[in-house]
């Protein structure tokens, strides 16, 4: 079985201001993100990312500028070297809808499992938020909280 790093998505792998990002002129990548996944990319780990976006369900913005992001997103990771698996999302908002894919519902973390053989155990989830952590460990997987835009170094001494 392989092994991953599931990344939340605002204030771990972006700038997060408390607020939805959906332009490009608002998107930017936290510093030390491109040194960690090269790292655990070295070490044999996948990178998936698992996001809420629920803004889509409030009409804040579109699936269209969600995925404009996410394509951003993983042009940034593949020219680092180190791609991305998946990006997951889910465009849900439990004040209007409720679902099962939302975090910290673990579907969304549970299907990444099963579609690329991953084995939870094994398994990493890097969230600024507690709904991360419980993702994580609804999904078997452990989970790390960070500082919101707080990707530091030695996040990578919690990491096998």
């Amino acid at each position: 079985m392989k092994k991953a790093i599931f990344l939340d998505r605002d204030g771990v792998i972006n700038y997060d201001p408390d607020d939805y990002i959906y332009r490009m002129e608002d998107f930017r990548f936290l510093d030390n993100l491109f040194e960690i996944a090269k790292e655990v990319t070295k070490r044999g780990y996948q990178i998936i990312v698992i996001t809420n976006q629920g803004g889509i369900n409030k009409k804040r913005y579109s699936t269209e500028d969600v995925e404009r992001i996410h394509a951003h997103v993983e042009k940034g990771f593949k020219e680092n070297g180190t791609p991305i698996t998946e990006i997951y999302y889910c465009p849900h908002h439990s004040d209007l809808q409720k679902c099962m894919c939302r975090k910290p519902g673990s579907l969304m973390v549970e299907r990444a499992l099963a579609k690329y053989n991953i084995d939870p155990s094994k398994s990493y989830f890097i969230g600024d938020k507690q709904r991360d952590i419980v993702c994580a460990e609804g999904a078997g997987v452990k989970g790390i909280k960070i500082d919101v835009n707080q990707m530091k170094l030695s996040i990578l001494e919690q990491i096998d």
